[in-house]
Protein backbone atom coordinates (compact mmCIF):
# COMPACT_ATOMS: atom_id res chain seq x y z
CA UNK A 1 0.00 0.00 0.00
CA UNK A 2 2.87 2.40 0.69
CA UNK A 3 4.33 1.80 -2.78
CA UNK A 4 0.86 2.23 -4.34
CA UNK A 5 0.29 5.44 -2.38
CA UNK A 6 3.66 6.78 -3.51
CA UNK A 7 2.91 5.94 -7.14
CA UNK A 8 -0.53 7.59 -6.98
CA UNK A 9 0.89 10.73 -5.39
CA UNK A 10 3.68 11.05 -7.91
CA UNK A 11 1.25 10.43 -10.76
CA UNK A 12 -1.06 13.16 -9.47
CA UNK A 13 1.71 15.68 -8.96
CA UNK A 14 3.22 14.83 -12.34
CA UNK A 15 -0.18 15.36 -13.99
CA UNK A 16 -0.46 18.72 -12.26
CA UNK A 17 3.05 19.57 -13.43
CA UNK A 18 2.08 18.67 -17.02
CA UNK A 19 -1.10 20.76 -16.72
CA UNK A 20 0.92 23.80 -15.77
CA UNK A 21 3.28 23.08 -18.67
CA UNK A 22 0.31 22.90 -21.03
CA UNK A 23 -0.97 26.30 -19.91
CA UNK A 24 2.48 27.76 -20.50
CA UNK A 25 3.37 26.10 -23.79
CA UNK A 26 0.47 24.00 -25.05
CA UNK A 27 1.01 20.33 -25.96
CA UNK A 28 4.75 20.79 -26.40
CA UNK A 29 4.92 22.51 -22.99
CA UNK A 30 3.12 19.57 -21.39
CA UNK A 31 5.59 17.10 -22.92
CA UNK A 32 8.56 19.19 -21.80
CA UNK A 33 7.09 19.34 -18.29
CA UNK A 34 6.63 15.54 -18.33
CA UNK A 35 10.27 15.00 -19.25
CA UNK A 36 11.39 17.46 -16.57
CA UNK A 37 9.17 15.78 -13.97
CA UNK A 38 10.56 12.34 -14.85
CA UNK A 39 14.12 13.61 -14.60
CA UNK A 40 13.37 15.26 -11.26
CA UNK A 41 11.80 12.08 -9.89
CA UNK A 42 14.87 10.05 -10.83
CA UNK A 43 17.26 12.66 -9.45
CA UNK A 44 15.29 13.00 -6.22
CA UNK A 45 15.10 9.22 -5.74
CA UNK A 46 18.89 8.97 -5.68
CA UNK A 47 19.83 12.30 -4.11
CA UNK A 48 17.00 13.51 -1.85
CA UNK A 49 18.66 12.38 1.37
CA UNK A 50 21.96 14.10 0.60
CA UNK A 51 20.14 17.27 -0.47
CA UNK A 52 18.08 17.73 2.68
CA UNK A 53 20.91 16.75 5.04
CA UNK A 54 23.22 19.22 3.34
CA UNK A 55 20.52 21.89 3.45
CA UNK A 56 20.41 21.68 7.24
CA UNK A 57 24.17 21.35 7.72
CA UNK A 58 23.82 17.89 9.27
CA UNK A 59 27.03 16.00 10.01
CA UNK A 60 27.25 12.25 10.47
CA UNK A 61 28.17 10.80 13.86
CA UNK A 62 29.23 7.31 14.93
CA UNK A 63 29.85 5.36 18.13
CA UNK A 64 33.12 7.18 18.74
CA UNK A 65 31.72 10.71 18.38
CA UNK A 66 28.20 10.17 19.83
CA UNK A 67 28.13 6.73 21.49
CA UNK A 68 24.92 7.20 23.51
CA UNK A 69 22.90 8.54 20.59
CA UNK A 70 24.12 5.97 18.09
CA UNK A 71 23.65 3.18 20.62
CA UNK A 72 20.06 4.25 21.24
CA UNK A 73 19.33 4.36 17.51
CA UNK A 74 20.88 0.90 17.07
CA UNK A 75 18.79 -0.56 19.90
CA UNK A 76 15.57 0.89 18.52
CA UNK A 77 16.39 -0.14 14.94
CA UNK A 78 16.92 -3.70 16.15
CA UNK A 79 13.53 -3.66 17.88
CA UNK A 80 11.95 -2.34 14.68
CA UNK A 81 13.61 -5.02 12.54
CA UNK A 82 15.42 -2.38 10.47
CA UNK A 83 18.98 -2.09 9.20
CA UNK A 84 21.03 0.41 11.18
CA UNK A 85 20.43 3.85 9.62
CA UNK A 86 23.08 6.53 9.41
CA UNK A 87 22.85 9.03 12.26
CA UNK A 88 23.27 12.78 11.81
CA UNK A 89 23.39 15.79 14.12
CA UNK A 90 22.20 19.28 13.19
CA UNK A 91 23.68 22.22 15.07
CA UNK A 92 20.28 23.77 15.78
CA UNK A 93 18.90 25.12 19.06
CA UNK A 94 15.29 24.22 18.25
CA UNK A 95 14.58 20.61 19.29
CA UNK A 96 13.42 18.62 16.27
CA UNK A 97 14.21 15.58 14.13
CA UNK A 98 13.51 14.00 10.76
CA UNK A 99 14.30 10.86 8.78
CA UNK A 100 15.24 10.63 5.13
CA UNK A 101 16.41 8.12 2.53
CA UNK A 102 14.99 6.23 -0.42
CA UNK A 103 14.52 2.91 1.46
CA UNK A 104 15.35 1.27 4.82
CA UNK A 105 18.71 0.11 3.48
CA UNK A 106 19.71 3.69 2.61
CA UNK A 107 18.12 5.69 5.42
CA UNK A 108 19.29 8.36 7.84
CA UNK A 109 17.97 9.80 11.09
CA UNK A 110 18.86 13.42 11.90
CA UNK A 111 18.32 15.11 15.25
CA UNK A 112 19.16 18.61 16.43
CA UNK A 113 21.52 19.39 19.27
CA UNK A 114 18.58 21.16 20.92
CA UNK A 115 16.64 17.90 20.94
CA UNK A 116 19.46 16.09 22.74
CA UNK A 117 19.82 18.83 25.33
CA UNK A 118 16.14 19.29 26.17
CA UNK A 119 14.69 15.78 26.11
CA UNK A 120 15.11 12.94 28.57
CA UNK A 121 16.46 9.64 27.31
CA UNK A 122 12.97 8.14 27.28
CA UNK A 123 11.55 11.06 25.30
CA UNK A 124 14.43 10.89 22.84
CA UNK A 125 13.75 7.17 22.40
CA UNK A 126 10.14 8.01 21.54
CA UNK A 127 11.21 10.56 18.92
CA UNK A 128 13.78 8.27 17.31
CA UNK A 129 11.28 5.39 17.26
CA UNK A 130 8.84 7.71 15.45
CA UNK A 131 11.48 8.50 12.80
CA UNK A 132 12.32 4.81 12.42
CA UNK A 133 8.61 4.18 11.87
CA UNK A 134 8.72 6.60 8.94
CA UNK A 135 11.63 4.58 7.53
CA UNK A 136 9.84 1.26 8.05
CA UNK A 137 6.71 2.63 6.36
CA UNK A 138 8.78 3.98 3.42
CA UNK A 139 7.49 7.48 4.19
CA UNK A 140 10.93 9.05 3.82
CA UNK A 141 11.04 8.71 0.05
CA UNK A 142 7.44 9.84 -0.23
CA UNK A 143 7.98 13.00 1.80
CA UNK A 144 11.19 14.10 0.11
CA UNK A 145 9.89 13.56 -3.42
CA UNK A 146 6.65 15.33 -2.49
CA UNK A 147 8.59 18.37 -1.30
CA UNK A 148 10.69 18.44 -4.46
CA UNK A 149 7.81 18.15 -6.93
CA UNK A 150 5.55 20.56 -4.99
CA UNK A 151 8.32 23.14 -5.00
CA UNK A 152 8.90 22.62 -8.71
CA UNK A 153 5.21 23.16 -9.47
CA UNK A 154 5.29 26.45 -7.60
CA UNK A 155 8.37 27.58 -9.51
CA UNK A 156 6.85 26.56 -12.85
CA UNK A 157 3.64 28.44 -12.04
CA UNK A 158 5.64 31.56 -11.25
CA UNK A 159 7.50 31.13 -14.53
CA UNK A 160 4.17 30.95 -16.34
CA UNK A 161 2.97 34.11 -14.64
CA UNK A 162 5.82 36.10 -16.17
CA UNK A 163 5.19 34.72 -19.65
CA UNK A 164 1.40 34.97 -19.44
CA UNK A 165 0.70 31.44 -20.64
CA UNK A 166 0.62 30.23 -24.21
CA UNK A 167 -1.54 32.71 -26.11
CA UNK A 168 -1.12 30.85 -29.39
CA UNK A 169 -2.78 27.62 -28.35
CA UNK A 170 -6.56 27.30 -28.44
CA UNK A 171 -7.21 26.69 -24.79
CA UNK A 172 -9.15 29.98 -24.54
CA UNK A 173 -7.71 30.82 -21.13
CA UNK A 174 -5.09 33.47 -21.83
CA UNK A 175 -4.43 35.82 -18.94
CA UNK A 176 -7.25 34.28 -16.87
CA UNK A 177 -5.66 30.86 -17.24
CA UNK A 178 -2.29 32.23 -16.20
CA UNK A 179 -3.75 33.79 -13.06
CA UNK A 180 -5.62 30.61 -12.16
CA UNK A 181 -2.49 28.56 -12.80
CA UNK A 182 -0.40 30.84 -10.63
CA UNK A 183 -2.84 30.46 -7.70
CA UNK A 184 -4.38 27.00 -8.00
CA UNK A 185 -1.44 24.84 -9.14
CA UNK A 186 0.82 25.56 -6.14
CA UNK A 187 -2.21 25.41 -3.85
CA UNK A 188 -3.21 21.99 -5.18
CA UNK A 189 0.31 20.64 -4.81
CA UNK A 190 0.53 22.01 -1.28
CA UNK A 191 -2.80 20.48 -0.24
CA UNK A 192 -1.77 17.04 -1.51
CA UNK A 193 1.59 17.33 0.21
CA UNK A 194 0.09 18.38 3.53
CA UNK A 195 -2.73 15.82 3.52
CA UNK A 196 -0.25 13.00 2.95
CA UNK A 197 2.05 14.38 5.65
CA UNK A 198 -0.70 14.50 8.29
CA UNK A 199 -1.79 10.95 7.55
CA UNK A 200 1.75 9.61 7.73
CA UNK A 201 2.45 11.40 11.04
CA UNK A 202 -0.41 9.59 12.76
CA UNK A 203 0.79 6.26 11.37
CA UNK A 204 4.38 6.93 12.46
CA UNK A 205 3.23 7.95 15.95
CA UNK A 206 1.39 4.65 16.32
CA UNK A 207 4.15 2.42 15.01
CA UNK A 208 6.89 4.40 16.74
CA UNK A 209 5.13 4.11 20.10
CA UNK A 210 4.92 0.35 19.60
CA UNK A 211 8.63 0.18 18.73
CA UNK A 212 9.60 2.11 21.87
CA UNK A 213 7.05 0.25 23.98
CA UNK A 214 5.86 3.42 25.76
CA UNK A 215 3.45 5.71 23.88
CA UNK A 216 3.65 8.42 26.54
CA UNK A 217 7.37 8.93 26.01
CA UNK A 218 6.60 10.24 22.54
CA UNK A 219 3.60 12.21 23.81
CA UNK A 220 5.76 14.00 26.37
CA UNK A 221 8.41 14.73 23.73
CA UNK A 222 5.82 16.22 21.36
CA UNK A 223 4.70 18.73 23.98
CA UNK A 224 8.28 19.87 24.62
CA UNK A 225 9.16 20.13 20.93
CA UNK A 226 6.01 22.05 19.99
CA UNK A 227 6.53 24.49 22.88
CA UNK A 228 10.07 25.18 21.70
CA UNK A 229 8.96 25.59 18.07
CA UNK A 230 6.84 28.57 19.17
CA UNK A 231 9.78 30.21 20.92
CA UNK A 232 12.97 29.16 19.11
CA UNK A 233 13.18 29.97 15.37
CA UNK A 234 14.70 27.51 12.93
CA UNK A 235 16.13 29.89 10.35
CA UNK A 236 17.10 27.20 7.85
CA UNK A 237 13.56 25.81 7.91
CA UNK A 238 12.21 29.34 7.42
CA UNK A 239 14.31 29.59 4.25
CA UNK A 240 13.11 26.15 3.05
CA UNK A 241 9.45 25.86 4.13
CA UNK A 242 8.79 23.04 1.62
CA UNK A 243 10.76 20.71 3.92
CA UNK A 244 8.78 21.57 7.08
CA UNK A 245 6.58 18.49 6.73
CA UNK A 246 9.61 16.21 7.15
CA UNK A 247 10.13 17.16 10.81
CA UNK A 248 8.36 15.47 13.71
CA UNK A 249 6.85 18.87 14.66
CA UNK A 250 6.39 21.76 12.23
CA UNK A 251 9.59 23.84 12.71
CA UNK A 252 7.87 26.98 11.42
CA UNK A 253 4.85 27.31 13.72
CA UNK A 254 2.33 25.30 15.71
CA UNK A 255 -1.24 24.49 14.74
CA UNK A 256 -4.15 24.14 17.15
CA UNK A 257 -6.38 22.06 14.87
CA UNK A 258 -6.07 19.75 11.90
CA UNK A 259 -6.86 21.72 8.75
CA UNK A 260 -6.13 21.66 5.05
CA UNK A 261 -3.16 23.99 5.38
CA UNK A 262 -1.43 22.29 8.33
CA UNK A 263 1.71 20.27 7.60
CA UNK A 264 1.22 18.28 10.81
CA UNK A 265 -1.77 17.06 12.80
CA UNK A 266 -2.72 18.93 15.94
CA UNK A 267 -0.33 17.94 18.73
CA UNK A 268 -3.32 17.61 21.06
CA UNK A 269 -4.89 15.12 18.66
CA UNK A 270 -1.64 13.19 18.39
CA UNK A 271 -1.34 13.01 22.18
CA UNK A 272 -4.93 11.84 22.50
CA UNK A 273 -4.24 9.04 20.01
CA UNK A 274 -1.09 8.06 21.93
CA UNK A 275 -2.99 8.06 25.23
CA UNK A 276 -5.58 5.75 23.69
CA UNK A 277 -2.83 3.48 22.39
CA UNK A 278 -1.17 3.43 25.83
CA UNK A 279 -4.45 2.30 27.36
CA UNK A 280 -4.85 -0.40 24.72
CA UNK A 281 -1.32 -1.65 25.29
CA UNK A 282 -1.65 -1.49 29.06
CA UNK A 283 1.54 0.57 29.22
CA UNK A 284 3.20 1.27 32.52
CA UNK A 285 2.58 4.66 34.07
CA UNK A 286 4.79 7.27 32.40
CA UNK A 287 5.55 10.90 33.37
CA UNK A 288 2.51 13.08 32.83
CA UNK A 289 2.52 14.91 29.51
CA UNK A 290 1.38 18.05 31.29
CA UNK A 291 4.14 17.94 33.90
CA UNK A 292 7.15 18.65 31.76
CA UNK A 293 8.44 21.29 34.16
CA UNK A 294 9.38 18.42 36.49
CA UNK A 295 11.95 17.08 34.06
CA UNK A 296 15.57 18.01 34.75
CA UNK A 297 16.79 20.76 32.38
CA UNK A 298 19.66 18.62 31.10
CA UNK A 299 19.82 16.18 28.23
CA UNK A 300 19.05 12.45 28.35
CA UNK A 301 22.61 11.31 29.06
CA UNK A 302 23.44 10.38 32.63
CA UNK A 303 20.13 9.99 34.44
CA UNK A 304 16.64 9.07 33.36
CA UNK A 305 13.74 11.52 33.55
CA UNK A 306 12.47 9.78 36.68
CA UNK A 307 15.68 10.63 38.50
CA UNK A 308 16.83 7.03 38.78
CA UNK A 309 20.01 5.55 37.34
CA UNK A 310 20.30 5.65 33.59
CA UNK A 311 19.37 2.35 31.95
CA UNK A 312 18.20 1.19 28.57
CA UNK A 313 14.99 2.83 27.43
CA UNK A 314 12.85 -0.22 28.19
CA UNK A 315 14.09 -1.62 31.47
Amino acid sequence: MNYLRTAMLLAGLTALFMGVGYLIGGASGAMIALVIAAAMNVFTYWNSDRMVLSMYGAHEVDRSSAPELVGLVAELASRAGLPMPRVFLMDEVQPNAFATGRNPENAAVAVTTGLMRQLSREELAGVIAHELAHIKNHDTLLMTITATIAGAISMLAQFGMFFGGNRENNNGLGIVGSILMMILAPLGAMLVQMAISRTREYAADNLGARIAGQPMWLASALVKIEGAAHQVPNYEAERNPATAHMFIINPLSGHGVDNLFATHPSTQNRIAALQQLAAELGARAAPSVGANENYPPRGPWGRSSSGGPSRGPWG
